[in-house]
């Protein structure tokens, strides 16, 4: 069909207005509650929306209201790299936690002057939304705090999030951050349906939610009635309000959804109170929530306390108490980790503690299990810690009956027989056997999950195992396209996509093989430490227990841990295996622009007047410097603005110059970064 240029212009016209009315019609709906126009009159407006976009299909645009749900499903969700890390937060379950927190953060900032933000904890999934001119343009879920999963697609099908903002008072690029949930009525009505049809049901609105927006069909998603919450501004290519408070108003004048209950208060006496005003409240919101969030508001704050490991300092999740409920522990039994460790969990008559089915709960080590006087046969108190994770509180004494024997962990390790040691000082046992069938597993499976070796599950590997085709972790990286598709059920399909995954985990950066590796304390913080200060595994190996207790960060605990593990003789042929396998034993660092300021390192503190300080450090990026939030003495500069916190007096005790805002300018001029 041919159409005059004229008609087309003019079709594009009243398809852009239309658009305008529709996005405005949805933010006065689902940002803020109040309706403007009836159901009928919006069915309109789209009809002749989607009437122009039928006739004049060069006109559809992404971001068109009709386009929030595409006709296609998702074959796999890409992976996506988060400028900024997505960070968890510490927990404070009484007040006395709340007020250790912040006096540490008062210590550290050097002021007791703080205001406090006050948010309601959505019991959701955490998301990531990037804007570009004012257009969504990617969401992704938090993963692992670096890496998400974009998941726009299914984004696109809630309501209330904007695919255009309202106004123009916003950054070229910006990210927000939010919680999508499930509204109860919605969670009710769904299992309802579900239930009707003779389907599983979702055991809460968080698992619900969080299933629903990773569907790879996105039309279930949009048919779940979904919501969200936006808590926080992620980062900006340009200015932000200076306070968290400020920036919450400002988002939500763009057309973003932020909960109206948010508040902001001058003491943390006052803090606690709107804290037992909402524990007696929450059960007559709309959506779940299991804390409040405690935020201090001035935001260059946050630049000034930073964080420790990956949860920010400025920062706390204050919890409710736990959900609790009573049932009988039929008996204790034992679980080897992937270190050996022997842990003890209790096996319960099934009762139901906050919306979940618990049929077993953690018992921690023996001593908690003697300090509580925990016995088999008891009644005991079941709690979900953080209304997720389910323990023993104790036993209700009054009801026991008889004298049930206290309880005693096994002397040998329960799967393989071999004797089981309590190192001195350790709250844990632990099988002395490597090749311990239980232990392997859990190490192997522990190994590929590191190592990024996708499809190669639990029951692949135990399969393997079972069978003989491996006996550790290093075993991997020679299996056989025979030996996989000769397993039941494994595809040629699958077992090539397997070996592909095999191939390229063996490029995967040093800290993550320590990761992998199981060594004992060693997570994936202090894997990337270690790896960084020594860049390969020989040098860890060859390294006395004293050189690594002397890297910042790494305690004598640590050090006595990774030292033993590097002599010991199983742990090292299994790495020799490795190592003629192909398998990277270096720390690969990522390539760095080159520029007039190459090798020189950066730190900024207090609030620049000009700048934000996430633009300052772009800077000094782009002319080949790091930029980094640590004083160390390998520092070249630090640039300090208004309020500079204790960085600056640690600059001064290394001998660092020192740089003012006029100074740090100057210098960008003399490289040409500023006019």
């Amino acid at each position: 069909m041919s159409c005059g240029i004229g008609h087309v212009q003019e079709a594009q016209v009243k398809a852009e207005e239309l658009r305008s009315q529709i996005n405005y019609y949805d933010y006065l709906y689902y940002a803020k509650d109040a309706p403007e126009v009836s159901d009928a009159e919006y069915d309109e407006l789209m009809r002749r929306l989607r009437a122009i976009e039928e006739h004049y299909p060069e006109l559809i645009a992404p971001d068109s209201p009709t386009q929030r749900v595409p006709a296609v499903k998702i074959e796999a969700f890409a992976t996506v790299e988060h400028r900024e890390p997505m960070l968890s937060l510490a927990n404070a379950f009484n007040f006395h936690e709340l007020e250790a927190w912040y006096k540490r953060a008062a210590k550290m900032a050097g002021t007791e002057k703080f205001r406090f933000v006050c948010e309601p904890k959505i019991d959701g999934l955490a998301v990531a939304l990037v804007y570009e001119n004012g257009r969504f343009v990617q969401g992704a879920t938090r993963g692992d705090g670096l890496h998400g999963e974009n998941i726009s697609e299914n984004l696109r099908t809630i309501r209330s999030i904007p695919m255009q903002l309202q106004g123009k008072d916003y950054p070229e690029r910006f990210e927000v951050r939010g919680e999508v949930y499930m509204p109860k009525s919605a969670f009710e009505a769904m299992n309802n349906e579900r239930a009707e049809r003779g389907e599983p049901l979702f055991m809460n609105p968080r698992n619900a939610a969080a299933g629903s927006v990773r569907q790879k069909d996105v039309k279930l998603t949009a048919s779940r009635k979904l919501d969200i919450w936006i808590y926080q501004l992620g980062w900006a290519d340009g200015d932000s309000p200076p306070t968290h408070s400020a920036t919450l108003e400002w988002l939500n004048g763009l057309g973003l959804r932020v909960n109206p209950e948010i508040k902001r208060f001058e003491k943390l006496d006052d803090v606690q109170a709107f804290y037992k005003t909402w524990e007696e409240r929450r059960h007559g919101l709309e959506y779940e929530i299991d804390g409040m969030v405690v935020k201090i508001d001035d935001k260059s704050v946050w630049d000034e306390l930073g964080y420790v490991g990956r949860e920010p300092r400025w920062a706390i999740a204050y919890k409710f108490a736990p959900i609790q409920a009573t049932t009988k522990l039929i008996r204790i039994a034992i679980n080897v980790g992937r270190t050996g460790s022997l842990n003890p969990y209790a096996i319960l008559e099934p009762v139901r503690v906050g919306g979940v089915i618990v049929k077993q709960a953690t018992l921690h080590n023996e001593d908690d299990i003697r300090r509580k006087d925990i016995r088999e046969g008891d009644t005991v108190i079941v709690q979900r810690a953080g209304d997720v994770i389910p323990q023993v509180v104790g036993p209700v004494v009054s009801k026991r009956t008889g004298n049930p024997r206290k309880y005693k962990l096994p002397k040998k390790c329960p799967v393989c027989k071999s004797e089981a040691v309590r190192p001195e000082g350790e709250a844990m046992s632990y099988c002395t056997n490597i090749s311990c069938p239980a232990q392997m597993f859990r190490w192997i499976t522990h190994f590929v999950y590191a190592m990024d070796i996708d499809g190669l599950g639990e029951q692949w590997v135990w399969n393997l195992l079972d069978r003989g085709l491996i006996e550790d972790p290093a075993d991997v990286y020679f299996l056989t396209m025979e030996q996989l598709v000769a397993l039941d059920r494994m595809g040629e399909k699958l077992a090539t996509k397997i070996l592909a995954n095999i191939e390229a985990s063996k490029q995967m950066n040093l800290n993550r093989l320590l990761s992998a590796l199981g060594i004992r304390h060693v997570g994936g913080e202090i894997a990337l430490v270690l790896a960084n200060h020594f860049q390969t595994l020989e040098a860890i190996a060859n390294a006395s227990e004293e050189e690594i207790a002397e890297v910042e960060g790494i305690g004598p605990k640590i050090a006595a841990s990774v030292y033993a593990y590097f002599h010991d003789r199983q742990k090292m042929a299994i790495i020799d295996k490795l190592k003629k396998a192909g398998v990277n034993m270096e720390q690969r660092q990522p390539k760095r622009i080159e520029g007039p300021l190459s090798g020189q390192t950066f730190v900024f503190t207090g609030t620049l007047g000009v700048m934000p300080r996430g633009k300052a450090e772009a800077l000094v990026t782009r002319l080949g410097a790091d930029a980094t939030g640590s004083v160390t003495r390998k520092v070249t500069y630090v640039v300090a603005g208004a309020d500079p916190g204790s960085k600056l007096a640690k600059a001064g005790s290394y001998g660092i110059p020192v740089l003012d805002e006029d100074g740090f300018l100057a210098m960008m001029r003399e490289h040409g970064e500023l006019e």
